[in-house]
């Protein structure tokens, strides 16, 4: 099989979706992987590292499409490269159809099968592809709330672990999963007052043991986020209803209650927003302020340290490649749970239930 890589060309996105190791995992079976040329700069990976493995590269990333059978890439594919997709190609990459439908809408057209890493789930019922992103973006989330948490990003001048005699920052954080986790292990280190609110009391029963004394588990219902709204410098969003669109646990009304300059973290704006007020940003701009509150919106946030999440996404990743590279992409879908789960648009249909129903489309089971 030839598989491609192309270079990312999302703004301010430096990952790549494949490592030297993985191109010489493939080739080293009889498979051939076209590579962009530049593709691994952005993770500190030159060229040479990719052509001493084996690798096959090309100047453009129309050659990458062009070659390639099987496109393996980090974020959902732009506007210009649509054109590029043809029905026999295989994309296995982060898609977030619910949050697009003009993504879904492109590669509906398209006929190619779309397998996304955010709905592939294993035997255990884990989003085994989407979790070092998510443990990477919670845990940047407080880094990023307590940069723009200072005066000169707007906000309120607040240091997250306080002072001796100064009350520390109250971080409040919506949804107890990945995200949300590593999110409140960051926030306990710096010192700040942490709340972590979920729907689900096994799970706050977990996060209650294992999370330190200044961590509160919280059950979240409209009352008690309203409140936390209140008391928050800093929120952070992360819930996730899987392949679905992120509900709005906030209106922006809501938000009126929050401080002048509190910040609000939107992990979940990949997957649309938790919050009314939520639109997506970029690295280059990633800020603004509605009602005196300041939004983080950025779509790609784990793009930012693009050396620690390229090689957190490869190493979970690779298998999955190899898997179906082995199997072919027919019989892969035939035989393994785990990849049918990931298929999301197959020959011209949705095959993602919750896609299908935030856009009102039709839905074709795998099964």
């Amino acid at each position: 099989m030839i598989i491609g890589v192309p270079a990312e060309i999302k703004s301010d996105e430096y990952r790549v979706a494949m490592l030297p190791v993985g191109v010489e995992e493939l080739t080293s079976r009889g498979h051939q992987v076209v590579v962009q040329a530049g593709a691994g700069l952005g993770s500190g990976l030159a060229d040479h590292a990719y052509l001493q493995a084996g690798a096959h590269m090309v100047s453009n990333i129309e050659d990458v499409y062009a070659k390639a059978q099987l496109i393996v890439k980090v974020k959902e594919p732009q506007p210009n490269e649509y054109p590029l997709i043809r029905a026999d190609h295989t994309l296995f990459t982060y898609f977030h159809f619910a949050a697009s439908r003009d993504l879904t809408d492109a590669m509906l057209q398209s006929g190619a099968t779309c397998l996304a890493y955010e709905t592939l789930e294993d035997q255990q019922g884990r989003l085994c592809l989407l979790t070092p992103m998510s443990e990477v973006a919670g845990r940047m989330s407080i880094q990023e709330g307590a940069k723009y948490l200072e005066r000169p990003q707007m906000g309120r001048g607040i240091l997250l672990g306080g002072v001796p005699g100064v009350a520390p920052a109250h971080i409040t954080i919506l949804g107890g999963g990945v995200v949300g986790a590593n999110a409140a292990r960051i926030a306990a280190g710096f010192q700040a007052d942490v709340a972590i609110l979920d729907v689900n009391m096994d799970r706050l029963r977990y996060l209650d043991d294992v999370m330190p004394p200044n961590v509160n588990a919280l059950f979240s219902d409209r009352h008690t986020i309203r409140e936390e709204l209140r008391l928050a410098d800093l929120v952070i969003g992360s819930v996730l209803i899987r392949g679905a669109k992120a509900p709005h646990l906030a209106s922006r009304e809501d938000l009126k209650l929050m401080k002048p300059g509190s910040v609000i973290i939107d992990v979940a704006i990949d997957q649309g927003g938790c919050f009314e007020t939520s639109r997506p940003t970029t690295h280059k701009d990633p800020t603004y302020l509605v009602d005196d509150v300041l939004h983080y919106c950025v779509t790609n946030m784990p793009g930012a340290v693009g050396r620690t999440s390229t090689f957190a996404l490869c190493n979970v990743t690779l298998p999955w490649v190899l898997r179906l590279v082995s199997m072919g992409v027919e019989r892969s879908l035939k035989e393994c749970t785990a990849l049918r789960t990931a298929a999301n648009v197959v020959n011209h249909q949705v095959t993602n239930r919750p896609v299908a129903d935030t856009f009102g489309l039709p839905y074709a089971s795998m099964a």
